[in-house]
């Protein structure tokens, strides 16, 4: 184990101790003295020395380094010095730090001005940089473990996330496999979690538990909503009423064919008559004082779509031309290939010379024949040749002249139609140059037709029109009594059939909301299965809880001899807070202990924490006056004790005495 004592440690100009030496020589030493001279300072010295803050964690510029004068001013140009002599593992370390204005003089002037602070750092005598001196502590311990192991209340001062985290880190946390092991109930969380942590689970759990909590609370409401939205169906037979509304409906097409005839009176429809006589009198009339222009456009648009035929008709006559001077084109092609072959065919016909031999023995009795009878049938077969060789080149020559003949012939058309298709083509573009004046004539003259509307035969015969029109309003009004009786009595029909459906849709509707209640009865079975379900799992949550909190406090607190933890703490609601309190024989830290108990219960927890850290460091012991019996610490111990008799420090070891200067 690694051990750090402190030999001594001097103080110069520090918080308003001019000079003082404490000398531990590395043992336990006991400092005297009253309240406000000093005791405390002692630590803050050794803690700024080490760290830049004082005893309680704050840093230089929050706390009072410098002497001051009687009325609460800095004394200047002091130095002020701390100096501690460490043993650590035997060896001797000095350690200094001075802290000291800094004062400049500009340029000119005679006076100096205060520009702020330095702080020189030694290691050893040996100047060094703030960052050396830093790494150095550093090296040696680091400035958390030593506030734990240097100070009887600093633990217990932490948060209790700090501190659990501490107990925890020193002492292990404990597996959710180890405590699902250590209780055979905990077995179905294994499968139940998953990848899943406690907390999660339970997260996850308390989260669907309000979601069917607001469910199931909604349910009730809307099942019984439901019941009382069902339609009285006890008095309705669901036979009558289609049977009655079949029959009302019969009733409804006869009244409306009965409207119908009084609608289409006999004097009406002359009337109707005469309107449509004298509204095609109105085209007529419309017509007759158009009919100049209308007619010239009219004459115009025959012309014009005359026009456009001949057009059409030399469109397509040109295309005529083209495509039959093409298929000319192909044919003499084809012609004159066949008379070429056919020409090379006669020459290598005409070139043939006869090589035929023939039977000098008779056929009959194979006996030779006589030299003229021999000669005679030469001559024949020769004659033969000639003669059949003269026909083929007659009907070669034939035939090629009249491929010939042919392509010639189509040569010549093609001539002809190449002229005809130019003219053509001309013809062509004069007769578009014809339309396109014609089309632009038409839309000029349309443009002029006249506007009948304000004629005076239009305008009068238009009143004719609306005479008759308002007579036909009249004829209706005074049949408007029969038709209103009839609408109404058509009203009453239609009301008497809308009831009846109405009543009718109830039963659709009874049977909806049966289903739908139904399937809420349902869904609340189901909830509440699903509820009992998630209790269940809650309940083995809350067991594994329970059971780690056994484990770990017992773990825990194994490894402490006086003070004992409580990690958690059972709620009304039976759910478990997280805590981190010290026990003290039952009772927590900070809730009644005297200064002994407390005292006494930091110094094992560093203990503890010593052992773990592998380090010792001197502890500083204030109010240990109130002790009578402190316990045992593998660390050096420093005991600040209240004595009003002592006006200044006093120190005592075993046999040694101080007082401050």
């Amino acid at each position: 184990m690694k051990e750090i004592s402190l030999a001594s440690l001097t103080l110069r100009n520090f918080k308003g101790i001019k000079s003082f030496k404490l000398e531990t020589n590395g043992k336990d030493v006991q400092v005297y003295g009253d309240n406000a001279v000093g005791k405390s300072t002692l630590f803050d010295a050794f803690t700024w020395l080490l760290f830049d803050k004082d005893s309680h964690n704050k840093s230089t510029s929050n706390f009072k380094i410098k002497t001051q004068d009687k009325d609460g001013n800095d004394i200047h140009h002091m130095e002020h010095e701390v100096e501690g002599v460490l043993l650590i593992d035997g060896k001797v370390k000095t350690l200094r730090k001075v802290y000291a204005e800094k004062w400049t003089k500009k340029r000119g002037s005679i006076h100096q001005e205060f520009n702020g602070h330095n702080t020189d750092h030694f290691i050893d005598g040996v100047p060094s940089t703030k960052g050396e001196f830093t790494d150095f502590i550093n090296t040696v311990i680091s400035e958390n473990i030593f506030k734990l192991l240097t100070s009887p209340s600093y633990f217990n001062e932490l948060h209790k996330n700090d501190r659990r985290k501490i107990l925890l880190e020193v002492c292990g946390d404990i597996s959710d496999a180890d405590v699902i092991a250590s209780d055979k109930k905990l077995s179905k969380l294994t499968a139940i979690l998953g990848d899943r942590s406690i907390e999660d689970h339970q997260k996850t759990i308390k989260a669907r538990r309000s979601e069917i909590n607001k469910e199931l609370d909604k349910l009730p409401v809307r099942i019984d909503e439901a019941n009382r939205s069902l339609p009285d169906v006890s008095e309705l037979d669901e036979v009558f009423l289609d049977e009655d509304i079949a029959s009302v409906k019969t009733k409804i097409e006869q009244k409306e064919a009965e409207l119908s005839r009084i609608q289409n009176g006999g004097e009406i429809s002359v009337k109707e008559k005469l309107q449509r006589e004298l509204e095609g009198d109105l085209i007529g009339l419309r017509n007759s004082l158009q009919s100049g222009t209308m007619d010239k456009v009219s004459e115009l648009r025959t012309t014009l779509n005359a026009l456009r035929s001949k057009q059409s008709t030399l469109q397509l006559s040109i295309e005529t031309h083209q495509q039959k001077i093409e298929h000319n084109r192909l044919v003499i092609e084809r012609k004159l290939e066949e008379a070429d072959r056919l020409r090379n065919k006669w020459v290598t016909v005409n070139a043939e010379v006869f090589t035929g031999q023939h039977d000098e023995n008779c056929f009959a009795c194979n006996q030779p024949l006589p030299d003229d009878q021999v000669k005679l049938a030469h001559d024949r077969a020769i004659a033969h040749f000639n003669r059949e060789k003269a026909e083929r080149l007659e009907a070669i020559s034939v035939t090629g002249k009249a491929e010939k003949r042919d392509a010639d012939s189509l040569t010549a058309e093609n001539a002809d139609l190449a002229t005809n298709l130019e003219s053509l083509i001309s013809q062509l573009e004069d007769k578009k140059a014809e339309v396109k004046a014609s089309e632009s004539l038409l839309e000029t003259m349309q443009a002029g037709i006249t506007d009948v509307t304000a004629q005076p035969a239009y305008i009068e015969k238009q009143a004719q029109i609306d005479a008759v029109k308002s007579e036909i309003l009249g004829l209706r009004s005074e049949n408007q009594g029969k038709i209103e009786q009839v609408r109404l009595e058509l009203a009453k029909i239609r009301s008497e059939v809308s009831l009846l459906e109405q009543h009718k849709a109830k039963f659709s509707q009874v049977k909806q909301i049966k289903e739908r209640i139904e399937e809420l009865v349902a869904q609340e079975s189901e909830l509440a299965k699903e509820f009992a379900k998630l209790e269940e799992e809650l309940f083995l949550t809350e067991e594994f809880v329970r059971a780690k909190v056994s484990l770990l406090e017992s773990k825990i607190n194994s490894k402490f001899k006086h003070v004992r933890f409580k990690l958690f703490e059972t709620q009304v609601n039976g759910g478990l807070e997280e805590r981190c309190d010290t026990l003290i024989d039952g009772v927590p830290y900070g809730a009644g202990l005297n200064n002994a108990a407390e005292i006494n219960a930091g110094l094992d927890i560093i203990n503890t924490l010593s052992e773990y850290h592998g380090f010792t460091a001197p502890i500083f012991v204030d109010n240990a006056e109130a002790v009578t019996r402190m316990i045992d610490t593998q660390g050096q111990k420093v005991s600040l004790i209240v004595s009003e008799q002592d006006k200044q420090l006093r120190v005592e070891t075993k046999a040694k005495y101080q007082e401050a200067i």
